[in-house]
């Protein structure tokens, strides 16, 4: 399966719950932190939904 990195661009504050939790779910939890994942279809569904927040690179 293909690995993508993933890094957090911009803050978690003032962002609802659930965007949140999804970046924790990422392995996510700091400002610029990176973290590579299998580009599994959940993966990418969880991609979606906080993309405005992360940054996706091809590993």
């Amino acid at each position: 399966m293909k690995k993508i990195k993933v890094t957090q661009v911009k803050s978690a504050i003032d962002r609802p719950e659930r965007q949140k939790l999804t970046l924790k779910a990422l392995g996510l939890n700091k400002l610029n932190a990176s973290k590579e994942v299998e580009a599994t279809p959940q993966v990418l569904g969880m991609i979606q939904k906080v993309n405005h927040l992360v940054k996706v690179e091809e590993a």
